[in-house]
């Protein structure tokens, strides 16, 4: 979800951390996004990504920790070297893909959608989306509509709900929770499809640790326990 500008001498460094064979691997993800991945009531990493990457680690024979990062900064501390991959629901992208590299994809393609108050002029209007997202780039390339950027998604809702944002544009599965919970709020408009499938990031220079989890993605999905884990934590997300 990001558009990053990085030097090659911070991916020269970030490059050599995994390599220096930490016993650890360390897992990024933003702790910010249900159900993909959140901070529980005890403190803790909770969501679909934590209990799949979780599995992944012990399919994979790899000992990991979870640590958190916001979002704007979560794919340059990666490259430097501040964790070794990450599970943020990032969507695998040609841009990325400049920068960092991806596992085998651990979901399909999940539809972003609008979230507002009432009808509104989605073509027209002001949308709120995630700064570095793929639903930002695409609010940006809508002819009319004025893009409005926060830091975090629950700053995106609060700003439909204060009447900052005629609405905001993110991913369908996080959306649709925040709906149901909330009788002011509705999924307005067309589906929009964007990006790609989420799959594991990694340093490019980390070849191994992305066949290790692409391995373990791969067998989760060959006796069906990754579609278990997809209609447990995203139940109107496609399986495969």
């Amino acid at each position: 979800m990001k558009k990053l500008i990085l030097t090659t001498a911070l991916a020269l460094v970030g490059g050599m951390a995994f390599a220096d064979a930490h016993s650890v691997v360390r897992l990024g993800t933003e702790g910010a996004y249900p159900p993909y991945n959140f901070i529980n009531d005890a403190g803790e990493v909770d969501g679909f990504e934590r209990e799949l990457g979780d599995e992944l680690c012990a399919r994979a024979e790899l000992t990991c920790e979870w640590v958190t990062n916001e979002w704007d900064s979560i794919i340059p501390n990666l490259v430097s070297g501040n964790y070794d991959a990450i599970m943020a629901g990032m969507s695998v992208t040609d841009e990325r893909k400049e920068v960092i590299d991806f596992s085998e994809q651990y979901t399909l393609p999940d539809p972003s959608a609008f979230l507002a108050l009432g009808d509104v002029d989605l073509e027209n209007g002001v949308i709120a989306a995630q700064s570095s997202t793929i639903q930002a780039s695409h609010v940006a390339s809508m002819t009319g509509a004025t893009l409005l950027e926060f830091a975090t998604p629950d700053e995106t809702i609060a700003a439909v709900k204060n009447g900052e944002a005629d609405a905001v544009l993110a991913d369908k599965a996080f959306l649709l929770p925040i709906a149901e919970s909330d009788s002011e709020l509705s999924v307005v408009g067309d589906d929009v499809l964007i990006g790609g499938g989420i799959g594991v990031g990694v340093r490019q220079s980390d070849t191994e640790l992305r066949d290790k989890f692409s391995a373990a993605i791969l067998s989760m999905k060959e006796d069906g326990s990754l579609n278990e884990l997809i209609t447990k934590w995203l139940p109107d997300s496609a399986t495969f």
